[in-house]
């Protein structure tokens, strides 16, 4: 069940308002002491958080099914995607909602009782805990998360089922912006930086990729060089753009790399304003990666 994007903070009765984690979406299934941690792209992830694996492996139904984001925290005790896709700090799932416990599909119960049995199945520990409801009002909740320096917080409806959708029971509020885009191509380095310069970034939109601009921050030479490996099998002679890209010596790839990005803002045309690289995502395909829309 994903979440729909809106521009603001609301207050609805009979809603929750959750903390937004910025890390990877993960379903953690066990079936008696098998355990498979599985992204929303469909793709085994179980060894790669073997702590995870055994914390659920050791809860206590013999079947359960959990929806929640594996996360990094970084000393402020704030979710930080880059620190998970590098490898730095411990993994921890931060587990919202419960969709299969001993036996009984609970997709059709109110988030309510599934939350309630959640509750009731978890055992928090080093690699596993509950993901936190910051308060029972959302703008009281949105000034909190703005105040401890959150990515933003998610909306809830207590009576809504879970669906395996985009739904509008379900809205996030974002403090910052973070967004995924399809790495396209990339620029010639300059100065002393080795590789390349800056990667050339689009999004989707009716089956064409559209040019963002490009982000030329947020590497390191590890980095940079892990980067220009994978984008050197990638090179095409084509532009994937359906755009015009203005880049001088610009070197083209298949789009199949996506990237997450910090920015501040977007201009009129779309572009983005001081872009930095956070990091790959795997999780995703390049075909998912459309610019969001916003609610009339």
């Amino acid at each position: 069940m994903l979440a729909t994007l809106v521009d603001a903070p609301f207050a609805e009765p009979g809603w929750i308002y959750e903390e937004k984690y910025d890390g990877v979406r993960i379903l953690a299934y066990k079936e008696s002491s098998r355990v498979s941690l599985i992204s929303r792209n469909a793709i085994d992830r179980t060894t790669r958080y073997p702590g995870i694996e055994s914390a659920v492996r050791k809860l206590k139904p013999e079947t359960l099914a959990l929806d929640g984001e594996v996360v990094v925290f970084d000393s402020r005790n704030i979710s930080r995607f880059q620190l998970l896709q590098q490898g730095k700090g411990q993994p921890r799932y931060a587990v919202f909602d419960c969709l299969y416990a001993d036996g009984e599909d609970l997709r059709k119960a109110p988030l309510s009782e599934r939350r309630e049995r959640l509750e009731g199945v978890l055992r928090p520990s080093a690699s596993l805990f509950l993901s936190e409801r910051i308060a029972s009002d959302g703008i009281e909740a949105f000034a909190i998360a703005r105040q401890r320096g959150l990515e933003g917080i998610v909306g809830k409806n207590l009576s809504s089922r879970y669906v395996e959708k985009r739904s509008r029971e379900w809205l996030k509020v974002k403090l910052n912006q973070r967004e995924e885009f399809v790495i396209g191509g990339f620029t010639k380095p300059t100065g002393a930086r080795r590789y390349f310069g800056a990667l050339l970034l689009g999004t989707y939109s009716r089956g064409r990729l559209h040019y963002a601009g490009k982000v030329g921050t947020g590497f390191n030479e590890e980095i940079l060089a892990s980067l220009h490996r994978k984008l050197s099998g990638l090179v095409r002679s084509k532009s994937p753009f359906s755009s015009e890209v203005r880049e001088h010596g610009g070197t083209f790839v298949s789009p199949q790399l996506v990237a997450q990005i910090s920015f501040t803002e977007k201009t009129k045309d779309g572009k983005l304003r001081h872009p930095v690289y956070l990091g790959l995502r795997d999780d995703k395909s390049a075909r998912e990666v459309k610019a969001p829309r916003r609610p009339r």
